[in-house]
């Protein structure tokens, strides 16, 4: 599937995405997001820097590249939220811009041992809170 980066929220950088996540960071070939709906406390998405649909159109280097954005961001979530999981989700039947949504999981929390909801549209935090997610992964990464 081609998609058009006109409609793609990603590349166009618009106010839906800015309703649904916060940017944190800009890594090598990728941007890194703070899903707002936090049911899964520390959710956050890494999205890559240009308008390709899919990983496997890639090269090995920009595949590897993108991959170690999401291993980095990982590894600060770990430290910073300690899940004792994180879900890697890459869906993309409505929205053909790759990304990942990365989920931490915690023994006895929603979904523990199942498949996380997309937006369960239940968890939501301050601005202050989420100014303080974003710090402590910005400083890990």
């Amino acid at each position: 599937m081609n998609s058009d980066p006109k409609d793609c929220l990603y590349c166009q950088n618009n106010e839906t995405l800015h309703d649904l996540m916060i940017e944190v960071a800009k890594l090598s070939v990728s941007r890194v997001f703070i899903f707002k709906e936090q049911t899964y406390h520390g959710r956050c998405l890494v999205a890559y820097k240009d308008h390709v649909d899919d990983l496997n159109l890639l090269s090995d280097e920009e595949r590897n590249a993108f991959m170690a954005d999401v291993a980095k961001v990982t590894r600060a979530m770990q430290k910073v939220f300690n899940p004792d999981k994180i879900n890697y989700g890459a869906y993309s039947d409505t929205l053909s811009h790759l990304h990942f949504h990365l989920i931490p999981k915690y023994k006895g929390g929603p979904d523990f041992g199942g498949v996380f909801q997309m937006n369960p549209k239940k968890v939501y935090l301050t601005d202050a809170e989420y100014t303080e997610m974003a710090e402590a992964l910005k400083k890990e990464l």
